[in-house]
């Protein structure tokens, strides 16, 4: 009770749509910064006080902040505004932990779909805000071929399709020009007058930035590549893959931020 009241020391400021279980949880986080996020966060997002202590585990405000514009998320998410960029919906990495796949396990990519799928409630969650479940290998048809992506979502708050290709291995090149084919599809055949360009998420085990940024070049917008972990790790070894993941950022767009 002490730790609450040096934290919440004015009695009018604290929410009445978070129990007691959220505050005991909340309470634990030294940096205002962060204890925020998770609050606004939990009313936004509805999470139930497991929910606030899973995503605080696997360190959802330090994944945001590899994001271009962290001041930008941050100060949305305390005015409790939408996300409009699609750059703001992704994280890096997705934790999949909830999905029971066994780390170092030999799987396939459908093992790992249709683990995601068995625990889709856990898995919307850990996509974020605003997702809604449309699809998984859904068929269409360009050309003479037909081609299944593996996971399709709508994110109502950024008004658009989200496409998810999951890899087991390596991101390669042609994963992500294929990649690009399914949104440039969804885009000339799905979208509608309000919506905005779809999003392609390829999610790996493992990637090289810089094949990632040859192979889309300067112009290409809207498909983008992120890790994903099947375990939880330790917090030493996120904070050193979330700290690298955002130096790797940093470093590809030092020249574009120069121009």
């Amino acid at each position: 009770m002490r730790r609450f009241y040096e934290m919440y020391p004015i009695w009018s400021t604290v929410s009445t749509e978070l129990s007691w279980a959220h505050f005991q949880e909340l309470i634990k986080i030294d940096r205002k910064e962060e204890r925020d996020f998770y609050e606004n966060e939990s009313i936004k997002s509805n999470w139930g006080c497991r929910e606030l202590r899973r995503q605080i585990n696997t360190k959802l405000y330090d994944r945001y902040l590899i994001s271009p514009d962290k001041n930008k998320i941050i100060e949305n998410s305390k005015n409790q505004l939408i996300e409009k960029d699609p750059e703001e919906l992704l994280k890096s990495p997705y934790i999949f932990e909830f999905a029971g796949l066994k780390e170092n396990k030999n799987y396939l990519e459908t093992d790992l779909e249709h683990a995601l799928l068995s625990h889709l409630t856990e898995f919307l969650l850990e996509l974020g805000r605003g997702f809604s479940y449309v699809a998984s290998q859904q068929r269409i048809k360009i050309g003479a071929e037909y081609y299944y992506p593996d996971l399709i979502f709508y994110n109502r708050l950024a008004k658009c399709f989200v496409i998810i290709d999951l890899k087991i291995g390596k991101l390669t090149h042609q994963d992500i020009g294929q990649m690009q084919m399914y949104v440039n599809y969804y885009k000339k055949t799905q979208m509608i007058d309000g919506e905005n360009e779809p999003i392609g998420i390829s999610l790996c085990a493992d990637k090289d930035d810089a094949v990632v940024e040859m192979t889309l070049g300067d112009n290409v917008k809207n498909v983008y590549a992120s890790k994903y972990l099947t375990y939880l790790p330790t917090k030493e070894e996120l904070i050193k893959i979330i700290r690298d993941e955002k130096e790797l950022y940093e470093l590809a767009n030092e020249g574009k931020n120069d121009e």
